[in-house]
């Protein structure tokens, strides 16, 4: 046991110095990046289509699409207009670490982006302990899962800087409580900036969008 927890922390050690190097790069580019996790079928794909749609003209979007085995998420992102999109397939592996980014990145050129979007893998318990040198860590879920997931992934939650609650227009269809699900989140970690919207209707989208712009005019120091 004190030697798998030895590995452990080796691989965590190893994946931090990685990351604390891609967060040099973001800082010296003055690229705003985020790494956006869910359960699979959340809508992460899909909120990255609408923002793509609205913003492709007004920033400069470079995305990396964590898949375990097929690219079917990068070629959806590239249909929506996506300029620079990297596909990064783990080949089985439940998250996305600072290597496998760090190579993708070697492909971009971080002189011309202004957002990164990292898309992890589906999984909400592996992604949490890997920094992958973001500014933030995104989580999203979806009015169909349970209102008390984020009980049930608190590591997830406590580590996230950003709450979002996607597919609003089925509010209703359920026994979800969005009153609910905001205290159990915020019991977590108080200071979650939480977003509720719809990608399928567009409701909430424009706070969202307005708030992107925001996070790059700062880290951009405009």
């Amino acid at each position: 046991m004190n030697d798998r927890l030895s590995v452990e922390k080796k691989v965590l050690s190893e994946n931090d110095k990685l990351a604390a190097e891609i967060r040099s790069r973001m800082t010296q580019n003055r690229i705003v990046s985020f790494n956006l996790v869910s359960s699979p079928g959340s809508g992460k794909t899909s909120l990255l289509e609408r923002t793509l749609e609205a913003l492709n003209d007004k920033l400069k979007i470079a995305l990396i699409a964590g898949d375990v085995q097929t690219e079917n998420d990068a070629n959806r992102l590239s249909r929506a207009g996506g300029k620079m999109v990297r596909p990064l397939v783990t080949g089985g592996a439940c998250h996305l670490d600072a290597r496998m980014v760090s190579r993708v990145l070697d492909e971009l050129d971080l002189t011309d982006i202004d957002i990164l979007f990292i898309e992890n893998v589906g999984n909400l318990v592996c992604p949490s302990s890997y920094d992958l040198g973001e500014d933030m860590k995104i989580v999203l879920m979806s009015t169909t899962e349970g209102d008390d997931k984020p009980l049930k992934y608190p590591a997830m939650f406590r580590r996230s800087s950003v709450f979002v609650i996607n597919k609003i227009d089925l509010l209703g269809l359920s026994n979800f409580d969005m009153e609910r699900v905001r205290e159990n989140a915020l019991s977590i970690n108080g200071n979650l900036r939480i977003f509720e919207l719809s990608c399928r209707t567009g409701d909430g989208l424009d706070i969202w969008f307005e708030w992107l712009i925001q996070m790059v005019a700062l880290k951009s120091g405009v």
